[in-house]
C-alpha cells in the first residue's frame, strides 16, 4: 500500500475511534488499527496515535483558523481528516505540500464543498503562517 492509500485506512481508524468515544465504547487503539491494516506499519501507527496524543493542540490550531466555526461541529470523518492534516503538517517531517494535497484529496472525497474548502483554507494558514488573532 502505498501512502495515499494508507491516509485513507488511517482517516476510517481515527473516525472510528472518534465514533467509539463519542459513544463511551471501549476500545483499544491497536486493535482498532489492526483491524483496518493486518500488517504492522510504522507510518498508520505514528500517525493514528500522534494524533490522538496531540488532539487538544491540533484542536486549538484547528479552531484559531476556522472562522465562525469549530472542528467540534465537523462530522467524524471531516475531523479525521483535518485532524490528519494539521498533525502531519504540523508534527511530521512529511513536505507540507504533500500533507495539504493528501487531506484536501481525502476531503474531496468525502467532505462536502464548504467542509473541503475549511479544511483547505485552515491547513493553507498554517502552512503560512498566518495569526488570525
Amino acid at each position: 500500500m502505498n501512502r495515499t492509500e494508507l491516509r485513507k485506512k488511517i482517516m476510517t481508524i481515527l473516525y472510528q475511534i472518534f465514533l467509539y468515544e463519542s459513544n463511551n465504547i471501549e476500545y483499544k487503539v491497536e486493535d482498532v488499527i489492526n483491524e483496518s491494516v493486518k500488517v504492522e506499519n510504522d507510518f498508520v501507527n505514528n500517525i493514528v496515535k500522534g494524533v490522538l496524543e496531540y488532539r487538544n493542540d491540533i484542536d486549538k490550531i484547528a479552531n484559531k483558523y476556522l472562522k465562525d466555526w469549530t472542528i467540534d461541529r465537523f462530522s467524524k470523518t471531516d475531523q479525521a481528516i483535518l485532524r490528519m492534516g494539521i498533525y502531519e503538517l504540523v508534527y511530521t517531517d512529511t513536505p507540507e505540500i504533500v500533507a495539504i494535497n493528501e487531506a484536501v484529496e481525502l476531503a474531496n472525497i468525502y467532505s462536502d464543498e464548504k467542509v473541503k474548502n475549511m479544511i483547505n483554507a485552515v491547513l493553507d494558514k498554517i502552512y503560512h503562517g498566518e495569526d488570525n488573532e
